[in-house]
């Protein structure tokens, strides 16, 4: 048995691993060089961008002058963008953006970049600089905006920016669409994209969204940082429990009120955690692509889950930050109850988040919630209710996993890269100057490999740019 381990351990390839330039590559672009000149144009153009407060409190209440400032920001600084014969712009919904960026070969899929304008709420007082003022300190970049998520808005159109000026003609074409209310659902702006790209029959190879990060540290036994290409998004459910009974006052108390009821129904729930689903998602792929990564043992672990994933579930479990990967978190949010310090409450009401691991769907939970707190009193509401996105391939024919990984692999050449399952609205939010270029700079490649890598094998000839 230590046998097999050890030669799987040593000759394991997970689906995916393979680098995108072994087998299917037909082209390498050189690396995206820009001038001192653009790099100050791409700071300033970004602090342009946070300083304009398109903030999302609910549905109803927007912020339609700061959406409509932005909307006419974009074409001061990206100019080229907005005169191409190559682009097509679109306002769709009054505030959100689509662009069509027309390639020369029709017989390729086109694929899309999303973001959001809009960002959550900044209390001026929690921040140490004001949070729309986009002020620059010690190589960071603070405000609003800086990681979700303006910081792709503008650095997708600063990579076409610089692609445009420089002759670059695609030949795959794409679309860039930019909703205007994500934070709070997006049923105007993301919603009415889809719409009007599935009236025209609009079919995309891949789509790319705001996604996950770069980490050090993330697993115990790597020596390197670790870049994670979101594969799915977990969903989520909120339920509403609550309860009714009599009223009365406190000096003749019933055996159970109101509030004890709900109080031990909420106990419950964070008694009894949803059950450990390790492996039956797609986290399994996070680890086994980093297992080549690892020291020992846990390289021999990592690279044969088969046997070992019920021991990594446990350990994983322990904390916070990676029980979020194992199973369904369940977090009370909101506890409402009592109208006076001497009345018996007559109401009580909590309400309760779940994050959905991939492989729960919101039914199994709710049965599960109904067997936990088994008690009729406590009458039990879904109040949101989203299922987690189908999980996106990574294989070694997957095109959009591929060509994300190549482009990490192409500005991050230090980093390790795998699969994950996940989902930053913080105080005091930045982006390191630095990294911001390589935001730009990411997105300016991919473009160009979108282009250089194809499973078909059609392609353009590879520009040095």
């Amino acid at each position: 048995m230590l046998r097999a381990l050890l030669i799987r351990t040593y000759t394991f390839s997970p689906a995916g691993s393979q680098a995108p330039g072994s087998r299917r590559s037909v082209g390498t672009a050189p690396a995206a060089n820009f001038t001192l000149q653009e790099r100050h144009q791409l700071l300033a153009n970004l602090k342009g961008a946070l300083r304009i407060a398109t903030v999302s409190r609910s549905p109803d209440d927007l912020s339609p002058a700061a959406l409509a400032q932005f909307g006419d920001y974009l074409p001061t600084v990206f100019p080229t963008v907005f005169s191409s014969d190559l682009v097509q712009h679109e306002v769709i919904a009054n505030y959100s953006h689509l662009f069509t960026v027309h390639g020369s070969n029709d017989s390729l899929q086109p694929y899309m970049l999303i973001a959001h304008l809009d960002v959550v709420p900044a209390s001026a007082e929690e921040w140490e600089v004001p949070p729309f003022s986009a002020e620059e300190w010690n190589g960071y970049l603070y405000g609003r905006g800086t990681l979700d998520d303006k910081s792709s808005v503008m650095g997708i159109l600063q990579g076409l920016e610089f692609l445009l000026k420089r002759g670059y003609k695609p030949c795959r074409a794409f679309y860039i669409g930019f909703g205007h209310d994500e934070e709070v659902g997006g049923n105007s702006g993301a919603r009415n994209i889809a719409r009007v790209l599935q009236s025209r029959g609009t079919k995309l190879s891949f789509l790319l969204d705001e996604g996950s990060a770069i980490f050090n540290g993330i697993i115990p036994g790597l020596d390197q940082p670790a870049a994670l290409i979101a594969t799915s998004e977990k969903g989520y459910v909120t339920i509403g429990l609550s309860v009714s009974t009599g009223t009365g006052h406190s000096s003749m108390p019933p055996k159970e009120t109101s509030i004890g009821i709900l109080a031990a129904a909420v106990s419950k729930l964070e008694n009894n955690p949803m059950p450990r689903m390790f492996g039956q998602g797609p986290e399994s792929g996070l680890f086994e692509h980093l297992s080549s990564q690892l020291r020992f043992p846990l390289n021999v672990v990592m690279a044969n889950l088969w046997l070992f994933s019920s021991l990594v579930g446990r350990m994983m479990e322990k904390e916070p930050s990676t029980n979020a990967i194992v199973r369904t978190t369940t977090a009370v949010t909101e506890f409402h109850a009592g109208v006076k310090e001497n009345v018996i409450a007559p109401f009580a009401r909590a309400t309760v988040n779940f994050r959905l691991h991939p492989a729960h769907t919101p039914e199994e939970l709710l049965r599960q919630v109904k067997n936990i707190i088994s008690d009729e009193r406590v009458k039990i509401d879904v109040l949101k209710n989203s299922p987690s996105l189908p999980l996106s391939s990574y294989d070694d024919n997957s095109f959009g996993y591929q060509v994300i990984k190549v482009t990490i692999g192409n500005i991050f050449p230090e980093v390790a890269i795998a699969p994950e399952s996940g989902r930053i609205h913080g105080v005091n939010e930045r982006i390191s100057v630095k990294n911001y270029e390589e935001f730009v700079k990411f997105y300016f490649r991919l473009m160009q490999h979108s282009d250089l890598w194809s499973p078909a094998f059609s392609h353009c000839a590879s520009r040095d740019l």
